[in-house]
């Protein structure tokens, strides 16, 4: 009987939970969502602006037209891609490769609010200095938990989304050193006619698999996530 009583009391703070974690995995749809048309709007507000050629960090660079527009917005998007993260690690159950995910997710947003927030580049021609090194060690960093965040996720819910993962972090690897090689001409004030395009492919596989993971974690009952 007492059994029975705790059991009934537990259904409220249960369906709660439930709907918080909801809740919190739909702020990964919406985090991928607003990053892709912060960076849109912002494009459409600076008149010469190149997409194909210039990076997603010019757009918030120190003296950038759009500046204004990109900052809070991805601080919100960092706040969101972080709810979700928590949403994760509350979806993870006995998982322990996905709460990790959760907590590489956790400190991708974090490091992500600091670039935005203290850390943007100079406008090309201008000097370097301290904030343009602490940018680029910061994007290293968070290179390095999206690629860590992917592959501890990859086995989620089976075969299907491993194989998805594995080809994301493919496409991000690939994409990546093509931006890398395209970005040392961009330290030299060079042209870089697909440093744009290869740095979006590479950012939009990242936010495509968030969008997926967030939409596969509401599809999955808590009961079921709970048991794995």
């Amino acid at each position: 009987m007492t059994n029975m009583i705790d059991r009934a009391r537990d259904v409220p703070k249960n369906s709660l939970r439930g709907a918080v974690r909801r809740v919190l995995l739909v702020c990964g749809i919406l985090s991928s969502l607003l990053y892709v048309v912060t960076t849109v709007l912002a494009a459409m507000q600076w008149e010469g602006y190149d997409s194909a050629s210039q990076t997603i960090s010019e757009l918030f660079a120190i003296d950038a037209p759009p500046k204004s527009l990109v900052v809070p917005l991805f601080l919100l998007h960092g706040v969101l891609l972080i709810a979700f993260a928590i949403g994760v690690w509350e979806s993870a159950g006995r998982r322990r490769a996905l709460r990790v995910t959760g907590g590489l997710l956790i400190a991708d947003g974090v490091v992500g609010l600091v670039t935005a927030a203290f850390f943007p580049i100079h406008l090309r021609g201008a000097e370097g200095t301290l904030t343009d090194t602490m940018h680029a060690i910061l994007t290293a960093v968070l290179v390095l938990f999206i690629l860590l965040a992917i592959g501890f996720g990859a086995g989620a819910f089976g075969p299907g989304f491993r194989l998805y993962s594995l080809v994301t972090l493919v496409t991000l690897i690939v994409f990546g050193a093509l931006a890398g090689m395209e970005g040392s001409r961009l330290a030299a004030n060079e042209p870089t006619p697909w440093l744009g395009v290869f740095e979006r492919i590479n950012i939009g596989g990242y936010l495509l698999w968030l969008l997926v993971l967030a939409v596969a974690l509401l599809r999955t009952p808590a009961s079921h996530q709970t048991r794995e």
